[in-house]
């Protein structure tokens, strides 16, 4: 087993990070699984090009502030419309997909995020895996994903994006990851300003200009009555970090894309007819 996507000296976690893969890697190969447990009807056979999907999208746990990337210039495009779901994180905790996953245990990834996870510096946002046939030319629908702590301001999960597997002579996989935070509130005016935007306002009515008006009506005075409730707008959120990577992918090997703060482990197993 090979392990890509290692830059030794890009983040100062990565030499723990890779310490923990390549032990990892020790283990062996990813073994075949049972035929009965394939989500194929009994007694299809296994179709050419089959294979089980992996991905781990990992937390780094660290501090905001010592985070420097300098998101703020970046331009994010609207999220890309999509009606598949790998992992969908909703307000109140419960998770959607339109995939079907194997249970986390199968995946030959379970380990490494086990390990990961109790290094104490990484938490595991999103464990799953899935069997699909990838046959040349295959190209794949975006899989939108949603992780990560709630944003209650925002209304949104904290990494948002999606996931796109493509094949050509070989299978890449498309990563476009945003982790967002709430944006820093606008500091308040100077009391020169505020005192300048005050008179500048015109002031309200005295009693007896109101007396003069003519009365409205009973009907116009209930509707003013009732008024709509006002809806908040969402707070405004700034970019993190992102990732934004297309990566080629072999059989067996175990792939790291990541940022500052979130990272993404990829691997795909070749699942082979057997008699």
């Amino acid at each position: 087993m090979q392990i890509d996507g290692i830059r030794w000296c890009r983040y100062p976690t990565r030499a723990i990070l890779a310490a923990l893969l390549l032990s990892f890697a020790g283990t062996g190969a990813a073994q075949q699984p049972d035929r009965a447990t394939l989500p194929l009807e009994p007694g299809t056979p296994v179709p050419d090009d089959y294979y089980r999907a992996e991905f781990v999208i990992l937390e780094r746990i660290t501090e905001p502030e010592s985070v420097n990337e300098q998101m703020s210039g970046r331009t994010v495009e609207e999220p890309t419309e999509t009606e598949e779901v790998l992992w969908s994180v909703l307000e109140n905790g419960t998770t959607e997909t339109t995939l079907e996953l194997a249970p986390r245990n199968d995946l030959h990834l379970a380990s490494a995020a086990a390990r990961l996870e109790r290094s104490g510096r990484y938490r595991v946002l999103v464990a799953a895996g899935w069997y699909e046939a990838f046959p040349p030319d295959y190209e794949g629908i975006p899989l939108r994903v949603e992780a990560g702590d709630w944003l209650n301001e925002a209304r949104t999960r904290e990494v948002e994006g999606r996931i796109t597997i493509d094949r050509q002579r070989y299978l890449h996989v498309n990563v476009h990851l945003n982790h967002w935070q709430l944006a820093e509130e606008p500091s308040a005016l100077p009391a020169e300003a505020a005192t300048e935007l005050s008179e500048e306002t015109p002031p309200a009515p005295d009693a007896s200009d109101a007396s003069d008006s003519a009365p409205m009506s009973a009907a116009t005075g209930e509707a003013a009555g009732q008024q709509l409730p006002v809806l908040a707008e969402p707070a405004p959120l700034e970019l993190l970090t992102w990732i934004r990577e297309t990566r080629r992918m072999r059989s067996e090997e175990i792939h790291f894309l990541d940022s500052p703060t979130i990272g993404v482990l990829v691997f795909f197993k070749k699942i082979e007819a057997t008699e």
